[in-house]
């Protein structure tokens, strides 16, 4: 019986862990407005991008700002994450 309760407890904490480890970009249903085409491989120019980014509510804002500042995070969305930051301080 311990073993079971020891087992479902570590499924658990994988799964919680795998949750907390998801990547904060593919949550937000607003990405794509960031990009100028649907396979999101060309980013709008800094007017569009700031126009979209100050049409996110403040909480999405927050949660892409500490993802961009996690270095795993922000280096396979670098350029992304740049304008990110550069738009950060004007929340």
């Amino acid at each position: 019986m311990r073993i079971r309760i020891a087992c479902l407890g570590a499924i658990a904490l994988g799964l919680l862990a795998g949750a907390a480890c998801a990547d904060a970009f593919s949550d937000l249903a607003a990405l794509p407005t960031f990009y100028t085409d649907a396979g999101m491989k060309t980013m709008k120019p800094m007017a569009g991008f700031k126009k979209a980014w100050f049409a996110m509510s403040k909480h999405d804002r927050v949660t892409m700002i500490k993802a961009c500042n996690d270095p795993a995070m922000s280096k396979p969305h670098a350029q992304f994450c740049a304008n990110v930051l550069a738009l950060g301080g004007a929340n």
